[in-house]
């Protein structure tokens, strides 16, 4: 199969000004088949109007966004019965229950079930709240039934803004299983989000937007890739302090509270380790020091902002 089969978005020199204000620059990304898509950035970097482009609700300036292979400017009778999504204004009837909304939505868009419906009330497990009015949800409950409304037509491709925005804990980890689920069943997502946790835990590749320009992109395990320096806890760190700093091939040694980070290659873990030994030094403990998508963040933004 050709790659270009697998391909659900790609968009080329997608670039986006209102007025003076240039929104998104040069955007250049693609997502595949079956891949769950984190777009992340800062409020205000350029994510929900590049979705507004990607559903055909905002021209661009120049470039283009192309789904399953087709301009959007062109064929988006085409395109939008493919995709499904949730916006930070999707909206419902309060005074009905979380089926009477669905299925009024059901009777505007033609073509879906009963059965259906049924189906996604199942998928986002609000069937036992199903004749609950929409009004008594909680803001994780009125999230599901965003999530249903966005599945109603069995899309191919879901894009999703910012879908556990004002979410208590309980409530974004709902979201979350939610959309691991959907990723597992073959469903390609977008997922707009400022929040770096809820990406690294959901999302297998990632782009980065500041400022309306991509910053970088790329699998979250290969961006977090970089080598991390040994954390070590041992039963006398000032002694310690002082012999690793006189050891040659151990570049820098710094103490942080009762840690004592060592940037050393992983080859070397074992010699530091009888070094401290042999002047009755002991570990407590010895881990490589976790890396995270935030402190990747951090670091890249950091990056930027002082080139």
């Amino acid at each position: 199969m050709n790659i270009n089969d697998d391909l659900i978005v790609q968009t080329e020199h997608l670039t986006k000004h209102f007025g003076k204000l240039v929104a998104i620059e040069d955007l250049n990304v693609t997502v595949y088949k079956g891949e769950v898509f984190g777009f992340l950035g800062p409020n205000g970097a350029g994510k929900s109007t590049t979705m507004g482009m990607m559903l055909g609700l905002i021209a661009p300036t120049s470039g283009t966004v192309k789904l399953f292979g087709l301009d959007i400017q062109g064929h988006l009778p085409h395109i939008l019965p493919r995709i499904g999504a949730i916006t930070e204004n999707t909206g419902f009837y309060p005074y009905l229950s979380g089926k009477e909304n669905l299925v009024y939505i059901a009777r505007i868009s033609g073509g879906i079930s009963n059965r259906r419906i049924e189906e996604v009330l199942e998928l986002v497990e609000l069937s036992d709240r199903k004749n609950d009015k929409f009004s008594n949800y909680s803001l994780g409950m009125k999230q599901r039934l965003a999530l249903a409304c966005a599945l109603l037509n069995d899309p191919e491709f879901i894009v999703l803004d910012e879908p556990t925005n004002g979410l208590d804990p309980a409530g974004m980890k709902e979201i979350r299983e939610l959309i691991i689920r959907l990723g597992h069943e073959g469903k390609t997502i977008f997922l707009n989000s400022h929040l770096l946790h809820e990406v690294e835990q959901v999302c297998t590749r990632v782009a980065i937007i500041q400022k309306g320009k991509v910053i970088t992109q790329g699998l979250v395990k290969e961006l977090m890739k970089k080598e991390k320096p040994l954390q070590i806890k041992v039963t006398e760190p000032e002694k310690a302090m002082t012999i690793l700093n006189n050891i040659e091939w151990i570049p820098s040694v710094t103490r942080e509270d009762d840690k004592i980070l060592v940037d050393v290659r992983a080859e070397k873990y074992a010699e530091i380790s009888a070094v401290l030994a042999g002047e009755n030094i002991f570990l407590t403990e010895m881990k490589t020091q976790e890396d995270t998508l935030e402190d990747f963040f951090l670091e890249m933004t950091e990056e930027k902002t002082n080139d």
